[in-house]
């Protein structure tokens, strides 16, 4: 079954209503991700602080609290400034295996002003769970949150 993103983004924007404080726009979008997309073990987000990643609010296992610039799925995201879509997390040069269980992720990044303010991040524990169809429907989401966000 594919995920309705068009949906998704309106819920996400109802959600958006309520207070535009990065934290509780975060917290809920992590919420709906993870109660929407099925076969997830983790959805949320890392923060960029003093050049690198750290951890946000999340729904899953728990998670690596930092993560280097260009270390991992999501410090590659960060660095590169483009969508990790990644269907074996093992066969990813320098993976971060926070959660054993996880075998598939995407990453998204999120902008303020042009510049990388924070990562969305999936994982899975099926192989390939992610595809373009989701890459696309999770950027769409992503433009939703940056519409969305009082960053300061």
């Amino acid at each position: 079954m594919d995920t309705n993103y068009g949906l998704m983004n309106r819920q996400m924007e109802a959600l958006g209503e309520a207070s535009r404080h990065y934290i509780p726009v975060l917290a809920n979008a992590s919420a709906l991700i993870y109660d929407t997309l099925k076969d997830l073990n983790w959805a949320g987000f890392y923060l960029v602080k003093d050049g690198a990643l750290l951890l946000g609010p999340f729904q899953g296992k728990m998670a690596c609290v930092n993560i280097e610039r260009g270390k991992g799925v999501c410090g590659t995201a960060f660095e590169k400034d483009e969508t990790q879509l990644v269907e074996d997390v093992h066969k990813f040069p320098g993976h971060i295996a926070c959660d054993s269980a996880s075998n598939s992720e995407i990453v998204v990044p999120i902008h303020k002003d042009k510049e990388v303010v924070a990562v969305l991040d999936i994982d899975s524990p099926l192989f390939s769970r992610f595809n373009e169809k989701d890459k696309e429907g999770l950027e769409s989401f992503v433009k939703v949150l940056e519409g969305l966000i009082d960053w300061d």
